[in-house]
């Protein structure tokens, strides 16, 4: 038998989550965002139940190339850009979008031959501070890019540092309207947090990230309650029961004890299956369809569970660790992290199986 541990991908979920923002959005042309091998939900599987987006948008060149060999014809966008003229080559002739983000990739771009054909994002730094053009480096890249033949489409882009928070976008978008003035030329603005919160950011190209995958960008608040179905459920099995006496210890350095007679689950699932290593006493997970929180430290290959509020479970009783019935923003919160770092964790050793196989078999 195969080791009870597996991530269940819902591909409806994947195309339910795309269907939210085309209602949110309903005028903008759509990049999914399917970086970070979509998310940690497989780069593939992803484009496949997203496919009626106008793009997608992602880091890696191989795997853009890898898209385009599939037979993939949507645009799409290297969020980071090209990072040497070598790279030029290679994204003329995938017909790929590249995000520019500064003068040193203005000035390669200037080896492109003649004839060749390039889509452009010129990125601006509207008060992120992390990629993006200034004010004055701006105008002189637009003035570069405009009137060359070889960019054969120029978006206008930036990130919002706050969409997710009080500060909202506001500020971003001002300093937006005074560095690109009366330009009439495409932008791309709104991330999953500014689709979900700000319509005023809608204008052009959206790029939803996490809210794809079923996840909450703002914290405190689940998924579910913005009408988005979670994508990955990562489930696993009891493999054993404990009986503890009061004051027993449990793990790794004893962090929890017991105050009273009481049984303990042994979970096969781990720091090297995903995760959080640093979850405490009382992270909340699912046994038998029950709640209940994890007890003692998180070890490489298995977790321990209260069974107290589940006194029938039994060894292989099914346990939710996150996703369909227990939602990966509250793991998250209690570890002290995202979801995101959370779906993008999946480890390699995990088993993945696709909601729609499951529904074949």
């Amino acid at each position: 038998m195969p080791r009870p541990i597996q991530a269940i991908i819902d591909l409806a979920a994947l195309r339910h989550n795309l269907g939210a923002v085309r209602r949110l959005a309903p005028r903008s042309p759509v990049f999914a965002v399917i970086k970070a091998n979509a998310y940690g939900h497989g780069l593939m599987r992803a484009a496949s139940a997203l496919s009626a987006a106008e793009g997608f948008a992602l880091l890696e060149l191989d795997a853009a190339i890898g898209l385009r060999e599939a037979g993939y014809t949507q645009r799409i966008a290297l969020l980071e850009g090209f990072f040497g003229p070598r790279d030029l080559p290679m994204l003329v002739d995938y017909d790929l979008a590249a995000v520019v983000h500064s003068m040193d990739q203005v000035a390669m771009l200037r080896r492109l031959p003649q004839g060749a054909r390039l889509d452009v994002l010129l990125k601006l730094n509207t008060g992120m501070n992390r990629l993006g053009l200034s004010a004055t480096e701006f105008a002189a890249a637009l003035d570069a890019l405009r009137g060359d033949p070889r960019i054969a489409q120029l978006t206008l882009m930036t990130h919002f540092a706050n969409a997710d928070d009080e500060l909202g976008v506001a500020w971003q978008m001002e300093r937006l309207d005074r560095l690109a003035g009366e330009d009439t030329l495409p932008r791309s603005l709104a991330n999953s947090a500014a689709i979900l919160r700000y319509p005023e950011t809608h204008a052009g190209w959206v790029r939803p990230g996490i809210m794809l995958y079923g996840c909450s960008p703002f914290p405190g608040q689940n998924a579910p309650a913005l009408g988005l179905q979670p994508v990955m459920t990562l489930r696993s099995e009891i493999i054993a029961i404990r009986e503890l006496e009061p004051g027993d210890a449990v793990g790794y350095g004893g962090v929890f004890r017991a105050a009273r007679a009481m049984k303990i689950g042994v979970v096969a699932c781990g720091y090297a299956d995903g995760y959080p290593r640093h979850a405490p006493n009382g992270t909340p997970i699912v046994v038998e369809g029950v709640r209940t929180g994890t007890a003692g430290r998180v070890s490489m290959d298995m977790l321990c569970v209260d069974l107290t509020p589940v006194p029938h479970a039994r060894v292989g009783s099914p346990v939710t660790l996150w996703g369909e019935g227990m939602p990966v923003e509250e793991v998250a919160q209690a570890a002290g992290t995202v979801g995101y770092e959370l779906l993008c964790a999946l480890a390699p050793r995990v088993p993945v199986i696709e909601r729609a196989a499951l529904l074949d078999a």
